[in-house]
C-alpha cells in the first residue's frame, strides 16, 4: 500500500525487510569462514596458495563484477537480477557447504562471488525505487547500512557458534534460509524496475572493469600481507592501466556501463569519496582491534568476537540519531560531525596500551564506528539519489567498488604502518639468548611471538610477549594517528563539499540531477512506493 502523500507504504516497508537479507548475508559471509579455515584445512588439505584463494576468490570476483552486474539490473530489471542472484548464492552454498576438495570449494566460492555482485546494487537500486519521499528513504539507507555493518559484527559471532556444533560446512548454509526467503517473498513485495534506455551491453566494458578492480584488490591486499613482491606490484600496475582504458571506454561508448559525467555532480563525487574514506578508517582498524583481543588481552576467537559485539551498540544509537537529524540539519553537517565522533574513537586508540582496561579499546572502537556509519548512512542516500532513476544500480556499484577499494586500502596502508613500527621496536627490544627461530617468528608478527612463546620457558616467554605487544600498540598508536589525521581530513571536505546541500525534505532535496524518462514499472511497484 502507499500512503498518501506519496509516502511509502507498509508494503514498501515489508519489502525493505527483504532487501536487509541478502544484505545481511553478505557481509556476514567472510567473518562466518573465518572460524571455517581451521577446520576446512584439516578435512581438504589445501595447499598455502589453495587456501588463500578459497579466502580471497569471494571478494575479488565480487569486487571486480559490481559495476557490470549494477548496470546488468538497470538494463534487465532489478528484481529480475536480484532473485537470479539469490538462487545463484543459494546453489553455491550448497556446493561450497558438500565440496570435495580444495578445487572445488575455490569453484565454489567464486560462483559466490559472482552471484554476491548481483546481489548488493540491486538493493540499494530498489530502495531508490521504493522510498520517494527523501526522509523515508534515509530511513531506509539507515537500516541498510546498519544490516551491513551488522553483519559484520555478527559472522565471526555466528561461525564460532556453528562450527562449535556442527561440521565446517554449516558456515556456509547460512544463506539458505535467507536467499530461500528473499525468493518466495521478492515477487510480492518488491517492485520490478527496468530502464526505459536501450541498446547494447557494454561487454568490453565490463571486462574492463574486472581487468581493473581485480588486480588492485590484489596487489593491495598481497603486498599489505607479504610486502614487496614483483608480482602483486605488477598486478597493481596492470589494473591501473586497465582503469585508464575503461575510463576511456565509458567516454566513447554509446552505451557505457557508468555516467562518468555523473562525478562532474559535487553531491555524487563527494559521496563517493566521503563514503571510500570511511571505509579506508574503520575496515583498516578492524585488523587491530580483532588482534589486540586476541593476542594481548589473550582472548579466544569466539571471546574477542563476542566482545566486538559491544561497540555495535553505538553504530545502532548513529543510525537512529541520523534519521533523527534529518530534515533538522543539513548532510554536510551531519557528515562533518559523524567525521569528528570518529576521530575521538581513533584518539582515545592513542591511549591504548598492553594493560589498559577493556572498556578503553571497546569504546574508542563504537566511537569509531558510530561516527563512521552514521556518515555512511548518509552517504549512500545521496549516491543513489544524485543519479538519474535509471541509473541507479550502476550509480550504486560505483559506489560499493569504491568502498571495496576503500577497505583494501585501509588494511593494506594501516596495517603496513602498524607492521614497520612494530619490527623497528623490537630490533633492541627482545630478550637475550632467545633462538633465532623464535626471534625470527616473534619479529615477522606478534601472532608469532604468541605461538613461539607457548615453547619458552615461563620466564622468557613472559619478557617476550611483554616486549612484542608494547610494540604492537605502539604500531597501533601510529596507525590510529593516521586514521585521526584522515577522518579530520574528511570533516573538512565534507563541509566544504556538501554544505550545498539543503536539509532533507527541503525544497530540492533528495531530487534527482536530471528528469530521466519514465521508469518501467511492474508486479507491486505502484504499492510500493513507485519510481523515485
Amino acid at each position: 500500500m502507499t500512503a498518501t502523500n506519496g509516502l511509502a507504504g507498509r508494503r514498501a516497508w515489508a519489502g525493505l525487510a527483504v532487501l536487509l537479507l541478502p544484505t545481511l548475508v553478505l557481509s556476514m559471509d567472510m567473518g562466518v569462514l573465518f572460524f571455517a579455515v581451521p577446520f576446512i584445512s584439516t578435512d581438504l588439505r589445501p595447499s598455502g596458495t589453495q587456501q588463500l584463494w578459497i579466502m580471497d576468490m569471494y571478494s575479488f570476483l565480487l569486487a571486480g563484477l559490481l559495476i557490470p552486474m549494477g548496470a546488468l539490473g538497470d538494463r534487465i530489471g532489478r528484481r529480475r537480477l536480484l532473485l537470479l542472484g539469490a538462487a545463484g548464492f543459494a546453489a553455491a552454498s550448497l556446493l561450497a557447504a558438500w565440496s570435495g576438495s580444495a578445487a572445488e570449494l575455490i569453484a565454489a566460492r567464486a560462483v559466490l562471488g559472482v552471484a554476491g555482485a548481483t546481489l548488493m546494487p540491486s538493493t540499494l537500486a530498489l530502495i531508490r525505487t521504493m522510498f520517494p519521499d527523501p526522509k523515508q528513504r534515509q530511513a531506509a539507507m539507515g537500516a541498510w547500512t546498519g544490516a551491513l555493518t551488522g553483519g559484520a559484527t555478527l559472522g565471526p559471532v555466528a561461525g564460532g557458534l556453528l562450527l562449535n556444533h556442527f561440521w565446517w560446512g554449516s558456515a556456509f548454509l547460512v544463506a539458505i534460509p535467507a536467499m530461500g526467503l528473499l525468493l518466495l517473498l521478492g515477487p510480492l513485495l518488491l517492485p520490478e524496475y527496468r530502464a526505459p534506455r536501450r541498446g547494447s551491453f557494454d561487454l568490453l566494458g565490463a571486462g574492463l572493469s574486472l581487468a581493473t578492480v581485480l588486480p588492485l584488490v590484489y596487489g593491495i591486499k598481497t603486498l599489505a600481507v607479504d610486502g614487496w613482491h614483483p608480482l602483486p606490484a605488477a598486478a597493481l600496475a596492470a589494473g591501473l592501466v586497465a582503469g585508464a582504458l575503461f575510463a576511456r571506454r565509458q567516454l566513447t561508448c554509446a552505451n557505457p556501463l557508468i555516467d562518468l559525467g555523473l562525478f562532474r555532480i559535487r553531491s555524487y563525487a563527494g559521496s563517493i569519496s566521503i563514503n571510500t574514506l570511511a571505509m579506508f578508517a574503520m575496515m583498516g582498524f578492524t585488523l587491530f582491534t580483532s588482534q589486540y583481543l586476541q593476542l594481548v588481552k589473550g582472548m579466544s576467537p569466539l571471546t574477542a568476537a563476542l566482545w566486538s559485539l559491544l561497540p555495535s551498540t553505538g553504530v545502532g544509537a548513529a543510525v537512529g540519531i541520523s534519521g533523527a537529524l534529518a530534515g533538522k540539519v543539513r548532510p554536510g553537517h551531519q557528515m562533518a560531525g559523524g567525521f569528528l565522533v570518529g576521530a575521538a574513537g581513533f584518539a582515545l586508540m592513542t591511549r591504548v596500551g598492553p594493560h589498559s582496561p577493556l572498556a578503553l579499546i571497546l569504546t574508542a572502537a563504537g566511537f569509531l564506528a558510530a561516527g563512521t556509519v552514521g556518515t555512511m548512512t548518509l552517504t549512500a542516500d545521496l549516491i543513489v539519489s544524485a543519479a538519474p532513476a535509471d541509473r541507479a544500480g550502476a550509480a550504486s556499484a560505483t559506489s560499493e567498488t569504491a568502498s571495496e577499494l576503500g577497505s583494501s586500502l585501509g588494511i593494506a596502508l594501516l596495517g603496513a604502518a602498524g607492521a614497520a613500527v612494530y619490527k623497528s621496536q623490537l630490533t633492541d627490544r627482545l630478550p637475550a639468548g632467545l633462538p633465532d627461530a623464535a626471534a625470527r617468528a616473534a619479529h615477522d608478527s606478534l601472532g608469532g611471538a604468541v605461538t613461539v612463546a607457548a615453547d619458552l620457558p615461563a620466564h622468557s616467554a613472559h619478557e617476550l610477549l611483554t616486549a612484542c605487544q608494547s610494540a604492537f600498540t605502539d604500531g597501533l598508536h601510529l596507525a590510529a594517528w593516521i586514521g585521526l589525521g584522515c577522518l579530520l581530513g574528511g570533516s573538512l571536505l565534507a563541509s566544504r563539499l556538501m554544505r550545498h546541500l539543503p536539509k532533507a525534505g527541503a525544497a530540492g532535496a533528495g531530487a534527482p540531477v536530471s528528469t530521466p524518462a519514465s521508469p518501467q514499472l511492474s508486479g507491486v511497484g505502484a504499492d510500493a512506493g513507485g519510481p523515485a
